[in-house]
């Protein structure tokens, strides 16, 4: 009972729509009716510029790293490493669904890129570090945060399978399921850099006000 409590808290933490708020907040606008219609770090960068996507992108990456700690809450995940892992795991999973369907802006979310970001901070920081490693060297090389997002999510399962070859099934399976879900979860990005559309973003904000209304 008290790991589905907590499971259901770790939703509810990531149901937090960031992006949404935040444009509403500042542009008086819904981040959702313009660029992609995705309220995510990504579109944010595109629609409003590299320091808000940065606030969101933060604040979402806190969001994964604090639902997925939440096992520190219940004894028993402290000392036995193997439940801890799965359980954060499961605790990560709900924060990234929460992200993609947020409860609190009727279920239209963001792809949960930054969230499961946070998630593996939580759970292998050193992984997570090479993930995000590859992230900025991307985005600095080519200004595309949807080719940057795929390539982390892929740098994961690599690192999972092979560099740091982690033994426990459910973490393996976690890995591959972490890059299917970012592959599809960009499907029609793909779909727009195979063509030479997707749009890249700049590195200081270059929107304003007037510009989105």
């Amino acid at each position: 009972m008290n790991e589905l409590l907590l499971i259901c808290l770790s939703y509810c933490i990531g149901s937090i729509p960031t992006a949404v708020w935040i444009s509403r907040a500042v542009h008086g606008i819904d981040i959702r009716d313009y660029g992609s219609g995705n309220a995510g770090a990504t579109n944010t960068f595109r629609v409003l510029g590299s320091r808000l996507g940065s606030v969101v992108m933060l604040v979402d990456v806190l969001k994964g790293f604090i639902a997925t700690s939440l096992y520190i809450l219940l004894p028993i995940y402290l000392v036995d490493e193997l439940q801890r892992t799965n359980f954060m795991i499961a605790l990560g999973l709900a924060a990234v669904i929460g992200h993609i369907f947020p409860i609190w802006a009727g279920f239209r979310g963001g792809k949960g890129v930054a969230t499961l970001l946070g998630m593996a901070i939580a759970i292998q920081p050193l992984v997570a570090a090479c993930c995000l490693g590859v992230f900025l060297l991307v985005l600095f090389l080519t200004r595309f945060v949807s080719l940057s997002s795929i390539l982390a999510g892929i740098c994961f399962m690599v690192c999972i399978l092979f560099i740091f070859n982690e033994k426990e099934p459910l973490y393996r399976i976690f890995a591959v399921m972490v890059a299917l879900m970012v592959v599809v979860t960009h499907q029609k990005n793909i779909g727009r850099l195979i063509r030479g559309t997707e749009s890249k973003i700049a590195l200081q904000k270059r929107k304003n006000r007037r510009s989105l209304d």
